[in-house]
């Protein structure tokens, strides 16, 4: 609002309303992708699956995992 009475307050550009808009989805949409990662990692269980490396061999494969938990 301007201070001089005859002078008028100048309205927002449309194309920063559109900005601010489209800002605020983008937000949105990212923080909702977020909240179903997270969902998805709290609800999902891993399965058991077969180690190709016996334990203690270290010839037969580098990568395994850590430890199974089965």
């Amino acid at each position: 609002m301007s201070l001089d009475p005859a002078l008028p307050s100048r309205p927002r550009s449309r194309s920063r309303t559109v900005a601010l808009v489209l800002v605020a989805v983008g937000l949105t949409l990212v923080a909702a992708a977020n909240v179903h990662l997270v969902y998805v990692s709290f609800a999902s269980q891993a399965d058991c699956v077969p180690h190709l490396k016996a334990p203690g061999d270290p010839a037969t494969n580098s990568y395994a995992a850590a430890s199974s938990s089965c």
